[in-house]
C-alpha cells in the first residue's frame, strides 16, 4: 500500500508536526516497517501526510458552527484560513480561534492516496476541471482507508488467527478498491463494503472479548453474566456518565455516546471502541492498551493526561497535560451534552464516518 512519491511544492507543515501523526512511509510507535513482521506494519500507509496532500479536508468537507468550528463551511468551498499554498494560516492557533475539530480530524492517508494516485499528484487549483470529481472521491476514499485501518488491527491480534485468512483477504480487496480510477470509486457502494468488512470486523471482536471473559471466569470461578450484561452498551447513550475506575475491561462500546463522561481510572482492557464518539471525556489515568478497534482521533477528541494509559499504535495528543490529573471543566447541563451530539461536525468529529449497522 504505497503512494507514489510526487509532492507538492509549498507543501503543508509535516504531519510529523501535528498530534497523533508521522509523514508519509515512517512507522509510528510500536511498529515495524515495510516487510517486518508484527503489529501494524502496513499502518505508516495509513497516517495522514498533510505535505502530500492538496489539503482535502480543508475544501472537500462541510462543518458547522459549533464547539469544534468557529463558522459554518459549505463542501466545496476552501476554508477561509486556507492559503494559496495549500498551508493553513492558524496551523498553531487552531484551538484557541475556535476550530478544535480541525485537530481532531484523521483522514488515515487519504488525502495523499487522492493527492497522488488517484490524480496523479495533479491538484485541484492548477486544474480546477479535477476539483468536482477530486471532492466527490475524497470522503470515499476516507471511509475505506479507515477500513483499511480496521482491518490491519484486527490482522495483528492473535486471538483473531483464526478468522486472519479472512481478514488478509477483505484487507487485500478494500485495497484494491482504493486502487480504482476517480470514476470508478465515485460509483463504489461503498455502503455495502462497509457492511460486510463490519461483519468480519464484529467476530474479531467477539474473538478478543470472549478470551478475556473466559479470563475473568477463571478468575472468579464462574460465569458473572450480570456483568456480562452490563458491559454490553453497544450504542449505549452515555452522554456525561459518571464511571470514574468503572471496570469495563471486555465491555462492548461500539458507537456509544461518552460525550463529557468521567471515565478516568477506567480499565478499558479489551473494549471495543470502534466509533466510540468520545468527545470531552475524561480519560485521565484510564487503562485504554489492548483496547480494540481505538483511532487517534478519537483520543484527540478526548482529555487524558500523563497517565493514560495507550495501545502502542496511537500516540499521546499534544493538548493533553503531562503529568497530573485533567483539568476538570465545570458539568454543564445535559442539555450542553446533547447540542454537542446533534451538532456533531462531520470534519471533525471522533465518530468519523463510522456507523456500526443495527445501532
Amino acid at each position: 500500500m504505497t503512494d507514489g512519491p510526487a509532492t507538492r511544492p509549498g507543501a503543508a507543515r509535516s504531519a510529523r508536526d501535528r498530534p497523533g501523526e508521522v509523514r508519509h512511509g515512517e512507522v509510528g510507535p510500536g511498529e515495524v516497517g515495510p516487510g517486518g513482521a508484527g503489529p501494524g506494519r502496513e499502518r505508516g500507509e495509513l497516517r495522514a501526510d498533510c505535505g502530500s496532500c492538496f489539503a482535502l479536508c480543508c475544501v472537500a468537507l462541510p462543518f458547522s458552527a459549533s464547539a469544534d468550528f468557529a463558522v459554518d463551511k459549505e463542501a466545496g468551498r476552501p476554508c477561509h484560513n486556507l492559503q494559496a499554498d495549500f498551508q493553513c494560516g492558524i496551523h498553531e492557533r487552531l484551538r484557541p480561534e475556535g476550530f478544535p475539530g480541525c485537530t481532531v480530524y484523521d483522514c488515515f492517508g487519504a488525502g495523499q492516496k487522492v493527492s497522488q494516485v488517484t490524480f496523479g499528484g495533479m491538484d485541484w487549483r492548477r486544474a480546477p476541471e479535477t476539483a468536482g470529481r477530486m471532492f466527490r472521491v475524497f470522503p470515499i476514499m476516507r471511509q475505506l482507508h479507515e477500513l483499511l485501518w480496521y482491518l490491519t488491527e484486527a490482522l495483528s491480534l492473535p486471538q483473531a488467527r483464526p478468522i486472519h485468512g479472512e481478514i488478509r483477504r477483505t484487507l487485500d480487496e478494500t485495497e484494491a478498491l482504493t486502487r480504482r480510477d476517480a470514476d470508478a470509486l465515485a460509483e463504489l457502494d461503498v455502503a455495502a463494503h462497509r457492511h460486510d468488512v463490519n461483519e468480519l470486523l464484529l467476530r474479531t471482536s467477539e474473538l478478543v472479548r470472549e478470551e478475556d471473559r473466559l479470563e475473568e471466569d477463571r478468575r472468579e470461578e464462574g460465569p458473572r453474566d450480570k456483568d456480562r450484561r452490563d458491559k454490553d452498551r453497544r450504542g449505549a447513550d452515555l452522554i456525561g456518565a459518571r464511571l470514574k475506575g468503572a471496570d469495563l475491561r471486555g465491555a462492548n462500546l461500539r458507537g456509544a455516546y461518552l460525550i463529557g463522561a468521567d471515565l478516568r481510572g477506567a480499565d478499558l482492557r479489551t473494549a471495543d471502541l470502534i466509533g466510540a464518539d468520545l468527545r470531552g471525556a475524561d480519560l485521565g489515568g484510564a487503562d485504554l492498551t489492548g483496547s480494540v478497534f481505538l483511532t487517534q482521533a478519537q483520543l484527540n477528541s478526548a482529555r487524558g493526561d500523563g497517565a493514560t494509559k495507550l495501545p502502542a499504535s496511537l500516540t499521546r495528543p499534544e493538548h493533553w497535560p503531562p503529568s497530573g490529573p485533567t483539568p476538570q471543566r465545570p458539568r454543564g447541563k445535559r442539555a450542553d451534552h446533547e447540542k454537542s451530539r446533534q451538532k456533531s461536525p462531520q470534519k471533525g468529529a471522533s465518530r468519523g464516518t463510522w456507523r456500526t449497522p443495527g445501532r
